[in-house]
């Protein structure tokens, strides 16, 4: 039985779709998971599987003494990786992504192991770009990152199956939501999104004469009362929450977007401009472009009750994603990790 190994973590949209492959594989391979004491440990656990920590620096993205320490704290993260590669002696180390996964792949390359990695984005990330030259494929949602590096593989983006199988009519009972108006979907990425919440709690009011609203808020979310609004700070069954909705308002993480895309749902993306590298701007402007999407900056969040009017009535934008041919990217995923 083949043994692999998973990497990848620092936020929800490195760990989420390694589980979707990992859930996948279970019942063939054997399946463990290296990463930080982050959000991967817990959702990583929580779903069953073996964990091995590493101690990996974060590079901040503004000038801070910390990252002065990382070239030796990186070092003994990839030491430790080592030692755990060299005892368990997988057949192949799969990386998501993030910099939670460099020690994993490092170490793999300086022992011989294999190593895959899928970038998520339109641009790659940092980590991406060390690792390429390590992995045997880097795999990628976008058809256009592939063509950046010579083992480069457009292969999709991994989903979760459940997303794709759920009832709207019980979808809209779980959360006691009728069919009177449509039912807007708000999402804030793995942690939730502060602006956006502020934004849809300030204009709850005008919102509520249109919509029914289904809030992921996270853990800043406020407890509201009010008709047709139904808050959760997070959901394990995206897939009712998706198949209760008819709109989307997300972030322009590239899981989500895809996820968006592939059911079919129009949505309205907020990018995360502001401590990022700018690679959601980038995602929703490609998928904006080609009419599969419509974008709000955070800068206008002011005006969100016409932008989500704006895309109600958008029957153009219905049309395109109709036609729009994205599809789970975790089959493909699943049948070239057992081909290898």
């Amino acid at each position: 039985m083949k043994y692999i190994i998973f990497c990848g973590g620092g936020s929800a949209g490195h760990v989420v779709p390694n589980l979707a492959v990992m859930n996948e594989l279970k019942y063939v391979c054997r399946l463990a998971y290296m990463g930080t004491n982050g959000i991967e440990r817990s959702l990583v656990t929580e779903a069953g599987y073996p964990f091995f920590e590493v101690d990996c620096p974060k590079l901040v993205r503004s000038f801070t003494l910390e990252n002065l320490k990382i070239p030796v704290r990186l070092h003994g993260a990839v030491k430790s990786a080592y030692g755990i590669l060299e005892a368990e002696k997988p057949d192949l180390v799969f990386s998501k992504g993030g910099f939670a996964s460099y020690p994993a792949v490092a170490a793999a390359h300086k022992l011989g192991i294999p190593a895959i990695t899928h970038e998520s984005d339109l641009t790659p990330g940092l980590t991406t770009k060390l690792i390429a030259k390590k992995c045997k494929y880097v795999l990628t949602s976008f058809p256009e990152t592939a063509s950046l590096f010579k083992n480069g593989v457009h292969i999709g983006s991994p989903m979760r199956k459940e997303l794709f199988r759920s009832e709207r009519l019980r979808a809209r009972k779980k959360y006691s939501l009728s069919d009177d108006k449509p039912v807007l979907l708000v999402l804030g990425g793995g942690s939730g999104s502060k602006a956006i919440n502020d934004a849809v709690t300030s204009h709850l009011g005008k919102l509520l004469e249109t919509w029914q609203i289904l809030h992921l808020t996270g853990k800043n979310g406020k407890n509201i009362l009010r008709s047709g609004y139904v808050r959760r700070e997070f959901e394990s069954d995206m897939g009712s929450a998706y198949a209760a909705c008819d709109f989307v308002l997300c972030r322009a993480g590239s899981n989500t977007v895809f996820e968006t895309l592939a059911l079919k749902k129009p949505a309205l993306l907020v990018p995360l401009e502001r401590s990022s590298r700018g690679d959601q701007l980038q995602n929703a402007l490609y998928f904006n472009q080609r009419g599969l999407c419509r974008i709000l900056r955070e800068s206008e969040l002011a005006s969100l009750p016409s932008a989500l009017e704006t895309l109600r009535r958008d029957e153009t934008l219905r049309f395109s994603l109709s036609a729009c041919d994205v599809e789970n990217g975790t089959p493909a995923i699943v049948e070239l990790i057992r081909s290898l």
